[in-house]
């Protein structure tokens, strides 16, 4: 039973990543259809982040309050929507509404599945759960290029956005009819399997919300993944037109090599949500399966982009970008656990206020990368960028308490 769900939400943030990221690889295309700018288009691809931003606040409050089978149908109504209508875009204006949309519907969507976990994987499985989930985020991510590029070939890019928007529409009922807020409550759920999950907390997604004790046991913890947050998105929204422009490769080639670099995060947050179960059973220690963890994650990433600004043949930039993916999202799993570790019976409340940091980032790096490019037309400032935020996260990375429980005192 349990597998199941986690399939479900398995399959949701491979579909979300490939309508979230989609606008990437279709985005040289667009410009030249609309005669956008790179600031312009990184504008477009910001766009999603803004209301993602907002809702980060509150998304994880409706999980808890409302429960994941409702919320998260209506996300998927909503960001299936939306990419279907960006087939239909006019221009600049009606690309932005879009992606605003997308964004509205995709803002509760990761903190919902949060709190799904939490009530349906034990603790010493999390990290695995979560390092799993984001994998196909991952998976996603590193899918769409070639995806997209061949889609955009055989149905134009308008076609392309359609599709993907149809299948969104189909996971969101499918978990509808599937999923049910508490465990015993399912039809197919057998007396063996119960005892195995978390105990319910009944009553906390009626509790009133101890909002600013709450924000301030997140803050080191939203601080830590902006910094994760930047590098990921920089990859996310450009990498494509890096290889493509960069390199002087067609959509197809670029797509290839930008799918290339982002299974390596796969692989990553596949392997570190292990790699975090495992060192919390081996020590027991939240801190060291957490915290020590997302060390190790960003110290790899930093040496592995400062590795690529060393490179110059195509190649080994891919080699040393793709193990820097994979170092960075050696951290997901620990991230995504550090909520409920942290707030349990505030899980959906907790990994939003988190969220807030990777969307604020999502945000402000394209446009701004946008901007560098087209001032400088120089990728490496970008780069040194990211290394320095990766730098910054690992400092605010020793605030972080997972191993001390958020309780509300009264």
């Amino acid at each position: 039973m349990s597998t199941k769900i986690l399939a479900l939400l398995c399959l949701m943030y491979f579909i979300t990543y490939i309508d979230r990221v989609n606008i990437s690889t279709a985005g040289s295309v667009i410009k030249a259809d609309f005669g956008l700018s790179n600031q312009d288009l990184g504008t477009v691809f910001s766009a999603f982040a803004i209301p993602y931003l907002i809702i980060q606040f509150f998304g994880g409050m409706i999980a808890d309050r409302f429960g994941p089978r409702r919320v998260l149908l209506a996300c998927s109504l909503i960001w299936a929507g939306a990419t279907i209508l960006t087939g239909f875009a006019t221009g600049f204006a009606f690309l932005f509404a879009c992606r605003l949309l997308v964004g509205v519907g995709e803002g509760a969507s990761f903190a919902t599945a949060s709190r799904a976990i939490q009530t349906w994987v034990p603790n010493l499985q999390r990290g695995f759960a979560q390092g799993l989930t984001h994998a196909f985020s991952r998976l996603g991510t590193a899918a769409t290029p070639p995806l997209v590029a061949a889609l955009i070939g055989w149905v134009s890019w308008r076609g392309a956005f359609v599709i993907d928007g149809l299948f969104s529409l189909i996971w969101g009922g499918v978990w509808y009819f599937y999923y049910r807020d508490i465990p015993r409550e399912h039809p197919q759920m057998t007396a063996s399997e119960l005892p195995t999950l978390p105990p319910e907390k009944l009553d906390h997604h009626r509790a009133t919300i101890p909002w600013l004790p709450l924000l301030r046991r997140m803050l080191p913890v939203t601080v830590t993944y902006f910094c994760y947050g930047w590098t990921l998105w920089l990859l996310l929204s450009w990498l494509p037109g890096y290889f493509l422009h960069g390199f002087g490769l067609d959509l197809k080639g670029s797509g290839r090599f930008a799918g290339a670099v982002f299974f390596a995060g796969v692989v990553g947050d596949a392997f570190g949500g292990v790699l975090s179960d495992w060192l919390l059973k081996r020590f027991g220690s939240l801190k060291v399966a957490r915290l020590g963890l997302i060390w190790f994650s960003f110290s790899g990433a930093i040496l592995s982009l400062f590795a690529s600004l060393q490179v110059h043949e195509l190649n080994h930039v891919a080699l040393t970008l793709a193990a820097g993916f994979f170092f960075l999202e050696l951290a997901i799993g620990a991230f995504w656990a550090i909520p409920g570790d942290i707030a349990p019976g505030f899980a959906g409340t907790a990994s939003g206020l988190m969220n807030v940091g990777s969307a604020l980032a999502a945000a402000l790096a394209p446009p701004l990368s946008g901007l560098l490019f087209d001032r400088s037309d120089d990728w490496a400032v970008a780069f040194y960028g990211s290394i320095g935020l990766l730098l910054v996260g690992m400092v605010t990375t020793l605030a972080i308490k997972p191993d001390r429980p958020f309780r509300v005192t009264r």
